[in-house]
């Protein structure tokens, strides 16, 4: 079992190493922070401890991150199990995320998808159905990214194996964003 110490010291390697994207998180902030203050929505999914990581973003647009703030337009589209299951039992696990945002993706929308992989075949959908809706998609992968890299419009890939690490860097990112958003809120007001 590794203790605290080692699994601190594996995120401090990590974070370093993945300080050089850090002008590519500032630049995709500003594209999601631009697209919510002109009205768009943001969408979110992943799976497991990844879907945890969507709600958490899309809860901090629709509710606050650190101030009070008018909401802003972020749906999740793992947390509704119904929509989940019904889509699940239709038409296949992999249409689980594609269909609600075939449905309410709009040009000019954002999809930010969580992968510590990149290889999940119902993020992989989702991708697909961002670029055909002209939305401006978002990945937030780790290891080297797998199929879902090229597919999106801007990508972020956490370099590790360890998912562990790869979702505490994606938090990272996501209050990253939620900073810029805000940051961004107040100054309009």
């Amino acid at each position: 079992m590794a203790s605290f110490r080692a699994q601190s010291a594996e995120l401090q390697a990590v974070l370093s190493a993945f300080a050089v994207q850090a002008a590519a998180v500032d630049t995709i902030a500003g594209l999601v922070a631009e697209a919510l203050l002109a009205g768009r929505t943001l969408f979110t999914c992943g799976n497991g401890g990844s879907a945890a990581d969507a709600m958490h973003l899309a809860e901090e647009l629709v509710g606050r991150y650190r101030s009070n703030r008018r909401p802003l337009a972020g749906l999740c589209l793992n947390a509704d199990g119904g929509a989940l299951t019904c889509i699940a039992n239709d038409f296949g696990y992999t249409q689980v995320f594609a269909r609600p945002l075939a449905a309410l993706g709009q040009p000019g929308d954002i999809l930010v998808v969580f992968s510590t992989s990149g290889n999940s075949p119902n993020i992989l959908e989702a991708l697909h159905v961002a670029r055909s809706r002209g939305m401006l998609s978002v990945a937030l992968l780790g290891n080297a990214g797998g199929p879902a890299l090229p597919l999106a419009d801007h990508a972020l890939v956490v370099p590790s194996q360890a998912s562990a690490r790869i979702q505490e860097v994606h938090g990272l990112i996501l209050h990253a964003l939620c900073e810029e958003i805000e940051e961004r809120t107040s100054a309009t007001r």
